[in-house]
């Protein structure tokens, strides 16, 4: 991926760069500007770290089982957080193996503040997980639906703050978990 520099050099070259090249570029740009502030204030860091972990695999599976053993009245719900979890889950490690888009503590020069779960960026499997399972939740209860889904985002931006994904890599994981929903509504799941 190219940075900023690298960009000015192809426009200067007279190359033209290409649209992922720019993309690059300004995600990096942003990532800087948003990961910086967090390394800085300790009781930031310590709020986005508490929060990243709901996006992890222990608390997202937890969170899919749990209406399946809670009530007998949420089956659905438990069903269709599974399956979103599980397809986009496996689209993302598809997707991470075939881009293979280096962590930002790799390529800037931001430490990451929590460890990198493998060395692949694109997309953010934690952003992914957050949604997937929030929006079989806000489905189910649409009146609690703003919170459940502006914690899930929450959970993606965390991703950025603390340095191990790109904005970009959060958006693209996000992206696949309401593809997910949107594909097992469709499918009546």
């Amino acid at each position: 991926m190219m940075d900023r520099m690298h960009y000015r050099q192809a426009l200067a070259g007279g190359t033209a760069p290409s649209m992922l090249t720019r993309f690059s570029a300004r995600d990096r740009a942003l990532f800087r500007k948003l990961a910086r502030p967090c390394a800085s204030h300790a009781r930031a860091r310590t709020v986005a770290i508490v929060l990243t972990h709901l996006g992890g695999a222990t608390a997202a599976i937890l969170a899919a089982l749990w209406p399946l053993f809670a009530s007998a009245d949420w089956p659905t719900v438990g069903r269709h957080a599974l399956a979103s979890l599980v397809l986009s889950h496996l689209v993302v490690q598809v997707v991470k193996r075939t881009v293979g888009r280096p962590r930002p503590s790799l390529g800037t020069d931001v430490a990451a503040l929590v460890a990198e779960p493998d060395r692949f960026s694109f997309p953010s499997g934690h952003a992914t997980a957050a949604l997937a399972v929030a929006l079989a939740y806000a489905a189910a209860m649409p009146s609690l639906a703003f919170p459940i889904l502006a914690l899930a985002l929450i959970v993606g931006a965390t991703r950025v703050v603390l340095g191990v994904h790109y904005p970009g890599d959060v958006a693209a994981g996000q992206t696949i978990a309401l593809a997910t929903h949107l594909l097992l509504l469709r499918a009546g799941l």
